[in-house]
C-alpha cells in the first residue's frame, strides 16, 4: 500500500474521488463545487467562462478560473510531492500547462469554430466549422506539438509537469460519476432498450475489437503492445479505452498517447460526416440514426454532439413532412447507447489484465501468482466503477436527488474536461515528429481509416437498424 501511494495511479484515485465527493455536496444542500470554472461557446470573449453554478455568479469567470487553478495547483502539487517529483519544477510547469491548456480550451469554444447548427442562431453565427468545444483538444494538441518539436528546451523544462497518464486517469474517474447519473436519469428509457444496448456492447467488444486487433497484427504487422490499445481506441470509446487498455497491458506511454491523438482527430471527422449522412438517408428512422451515432463516434463529447446534430437535422426534415417529434428522445438514445459501451471499460480492463498475465507475459513453465493480476490491474478503473455505481445507486433509490446529482457532476465535469485538455497538451509536448514517424503513426492512421470506414461504421449501422428499425420518438400533435 505504501508503495502504491507513491504512484500516479493512487493519486488519480484519491483526487478523482475527492472531486466527485465534493460534487455530491448538493445532496446536503451545500454547493461545494459550483465555483469551478466552466466554458461555453462564445463570440463575445467576456462570456466565454463562468462559474459552474449560478450560486457563485458574483465570483465572475475570472475569479472562477483563478480558484480552479489554485485548487488544482494545491492538490496536484500534494500528489506530485507524494509521487516524488521535483516540486518546484512541477508547480511552475503545471502553471504553464494549465494556462496554455485552458487557453486552447477557450479558443476551441469560439463560435465560428465550435457552434453546431442548433446553436448558431443563438450565438449570432452564420458560418461555423461545427466542431463543438472539443476542438479545444485539437488546439491543445497542436500547442504541445509546436512546443515539443520547435522549442525543445522549453518542452524539456515543462516535462516534469507534463503527466498525460495521470491527468487522463483522474478524468476517467470523474467520468464514471457523470455516467452513473446519466444512467439513473435514463433508467426508465434504458430499460426499454436494454437488449439493444447489450447488443451494442457485443458488437463493440467482441466484433469490432477482434477485427481491429487482427488487422493491426496480421495485415500491418503491429506488435500486441500496439494492436490492443489501437483496437480499444478505434472500436470502443476512444481516449479513455486506449489509456485504460495501455495501463492494463503495461504498454509504453507513447502507445496510448499516439492512439489517443488519432481518436480525437477522427472523432471530429465522424462528427461532421455521420449526422449529414443520417439526415439524407435515415430521416424516416430517427432512432436508428441516433443509435448509430452512439455506436460509431468514438469520444463521449463527439458522440453526444453527433446525437444532438442528428436530432436537429431530422427534426427539420420531419417538420417539412408535417411531423413534430418530441425533443430529446433521439439524443437520449445516443447517450444511453454510449453509456452502455462506456460502462464496460472497466470490465474489459479486467479481461485484458488477466489474459496478458496468464497468456501473453507468462514465461513457459512459470507459475503466475493471482496477486500479479491485482498488481497489473489499473486501480483507477476501480475508482471509475465505484463512482459510477454510487451515483447510479443513489439516483435509482432516490429519483428526487437526480437534479442535485446532475448539478454536482456538472461542476466536477469541468475538472474532467480540464484534465482532458491538459492531457492532450502533454501528449503533444511528448510527441517528437521524427519519433512518431519512426514508431509508425502513418501506419496507425491507415489502420484507423481502413477499420473505421471499412467496417466499423457499417456494422454499427446494421446493428442500429436491426434493433431500432421502426422505433419512433413520441409525436407531438400539430396545433
Amino acid at each position: 500500500m505504501n508503495k502504491w501511494l507513491r504512484t500516479e495511479d493512487a493519486w488519480a484515485v484519491i483526487l478523482g474521488l475527492m472531486i466527485v465527493m465534493l460534487g455530491m455536496g448538493n445532496l446536503l444542500g451545500v454547493d461545494s463545487l459550483g465555483w469551478a470554472v466552466t466554458t461555453k461557446e462564445w463570440v463575445d470573449p467576456t462570456k466565454a467562462i463562468q462559474p459552474a453554478s449560478d450560486n457563485y455568479a458574483k465570483l465572475t469567470g475570472i475569479g472562477s478560473l483563478a480558484l480552479t487553478y489554485l485548487f488544482s495547483l494545491m492538490w496536484l502539487g500534494l500528489g506530485a510531492w507524494a509521487i516524488g517529483l521535483h516540486l518546484r519544477r512541477f508547480l511552475l510547469g503545471f502553471t504553464v500547462i494549465f494556462a496554455l491548456g485552458y487557453l486552447a480550451w477557450v479558443l476551441g469554444h469560439y463560435g465560428p469554430i465550435a457552434a453546431t447548427p442548433d446553436k448558431m442562431a443563438k450565438l449570432g453565427v452564420t458560418r461555423s466549422l461545427g466542431m463543438t468545444g472539443e476542438a479545444g483538444y485539437i488546439i491543445a494538441l497542436m500547442f504541445g506539438l509546436l512546443i515539443g518539436n520547435f522549442a525543445r528546451p522549453f518542452a524539456t523544462w515543462l516535462r516534469e509537469a507534463a503527466r498525460p497518464e495521470w491527468f487522463i486517469k483522474m478524468a476517467i474517474v470523474i467520468l464514471g460519476a457523470g455516467l452513473g447519473v446519466k444512467a439513473a436519469q435514463a433508467s426508465g428509457f434504458a430499460s426499454s432498450i436494454l437488449f439493444r444496448g447489450f447488443a451494442a456492447i457485443i458488437e463493440a467488444y467482441l466484433i469490432y475489437w477482434a477485427l481491429v486487433y487482427l488487422i493491426a497484427r496480421r495485415v500491418f504487422g503491429f506488435s500486441r503492445e500496439w494492436a490492443a490499445p489501437l483496437a480499444s481506441g478505434i472500436s470502443i470509446c476512444g481516449v479513455s479505452a486506449a489509456i485504460t487498455t495501455g495501463a492494463a497491458i503495461r504498454a509504453r506511454p507513447v502507445v496510448p498517447v499516439m492512439v489517443s491523438s488519432l481518436v480525437v482527430i477522427f472523432a471530429v471527422i465522424e462528427m461532421v460526416l455521420l449526422p449529414l449522412a443520417a439526415r439524407y438517408f435515415l430521416a424516416d428512422q430517427p432512432m436508428v440514426a441516433a443509435a448509430w451515432m452512439g455506436l460509431a463516434v468514438k469520444t463521449d463529447g463527439a458522440a453526444i454532439s453527433s446525437g444532438a446534430l442528428t436530432e436537429s437535422y431530422i427534426q427539420a426534415e420531419a417538420a417539412r413532412m408535417g411531423i413534430q417529434y418530441e425533443p430529446g428522445w433521439m439524443l437520449l438514445t445516443t447517450t444511453t447507447v454510449k453509456v452502455f459501451i462506456d460502462l464496460f471499460i472497466g470490465v474489459w480492463a479486467v479481461v485484458l489484465a488477466v489474459f496478458w498475465t496468464y497468456a501473453i507475459d507468462r514465461k513457459p513453465g512459470a507459475k503466475v501468482p493471482v496477486g500479479d493480476i491485482w498488481t497489473r490491474f489499473p486501480k483507477f478503473v476501480l475508482a471509475y466503477v465505484i463512482a459510477f455505481g454510487v451515483m447510479l445507486t443513489i439516483g435509482l433509490m432516490r429519483p428526487d436527488t437526480i437534479d442535485d446529482l446532475k448539478l454536482g457532476t456538472g461542476a466536477s465535469d469541468g475538472f474532467r474536461r480540464l484534465f482532458f485538455v491538459m492531457t492532450f497538451f502533454s501528449i503533444g509536448l511528448a510527441s517528437d515528429f521524427r519519433q512518431l514517424w519512426a514508431e509508425g503513426i502513418g501506419r496507425l492512421a491507415l489502420v484507423y481509416v481502413l477499420c473505421l470506414f471499412g467496417f466499423i461504421i457499417w456494422i454499427g449501422l446494421l446493428i442500429s437498424w436491426l434493433f431500432f428499425q421502426g422505433v419512433l420518438p413520441p409525436i407531438i400533435p400539430l396545433k
